[in-house]
Order: C-alpha cells, then structure tokens, then sequence
C-alpha cells in the first residue's frame, strides 16, 4: 500500500462536484444499450468511486442514495449477491431519522429490484408493495412518478 501523506485533501465543493459528477458518470453509463465489458466495470467502479465520496462529505440522505446506485449497477449487471449487499446498506441508511421519504421509497425499490434477479419473487413483491406504499405518500409529483417509473421497470412475474 503507497503512502498517501503527502495528498492534498480535497476542499469540500470540490469533492461534493466529483461525487455528483461520478454519480451521473453512472447514470449515462446505466442508459447504454449495449455496453462494453469495459464499460460495465467503469460503471461499478465509478459508483464505487461517488459513494466513497459522499461518505466524506455528504449526509444520510446522499450515502443512500450512493449505495441504491451501487446496487442499481449491479442489479443491471446481474450480480444478485452484490445488489443486495447495497440495497440493504440503502435499507438501514434511509431508515434513519430525517432521511426524505422519496430516499426509504428509493431503497425498497433497490431491495425489490436485488430480490427479483436473485429469483426471490416474493420477497421483491412485498418489497415493491413497500415501496409504492411510501410513494403513494410523497407530496412531490415528480418524485412520486419516478419511483413509479423506476417500480414499472422491476423484473417482476406476477
């Protein structure tokens, strides 16, 4: 391991700029049809990359949001051990005090999203169930029909 002592530690817009940066570095990577394998492990490490960051310098709200993107890359990659490592770290993150409904909304769409590939259609049910639940609640209509969209897009056997 190098030694990194002699680091300037990034200010903290600077490093709030890379994680949202890195965070929609992902997200046009997720929207590729056909992606490379190239691709598809610059998408894991760049959501790696922005949630390491917005453990440095954001709260709750963004960690989770960090580790529903983890599992979103992974879910997208067919990696069911590894989706559901990160919905449940976004499950215990946006349960905490504070965190915004839409963010709980959010992790239970990422824990039925892991449970689905993993061919535990039950579990992603009650999961999705519990995520339009909270949805059904959210004041902010836009946040409302992203969760529906996003729960719209589960691979989910009814």
């Amino acid at each position: 391991m190098s030694d990194m002592s002699g680091l300037t530690p990034m200010d903290l817009l600077e490093e709030r700029r890379v994680a949202s940066e890195l965070f929609n570095h992902v997200w046009a990577l997720l929207d590729v049809a056909d992606r490379t394998s190239e691709q598809d492990v610059a998408m894991i490490h760049a959501a790696h990359a922005s949630r390491w960051h917005w453990g440095r310098v954001g709260g709750p709200e963004q960690q989770a949001v960090g580790e529903w993107q983890c599992s979103r890359v992974y879910a997208a990659l067919d990696r069911p051990e590894a989706a559901l490592f990160h919905a449940r770290r976004c499950l215990e993150i946006s349960a905490q005090d504070g965190v915004d409904p839409f963010v709980a909304a959010s992790a239970h769409e990422a824990m039925a999203r892991a449970l689905a590939i993993a061919g535990d259609m039950d579990g992603a049910r009650a999961e999705r169930n519990a995520a339009y639940a909270l949805a059904v609640d959210l004041d902010d209509d836009d946040d409302r029909g992203v969760i529906e969209g996003d729960l719209g897009t589960l691979p989910i056997a009814d």
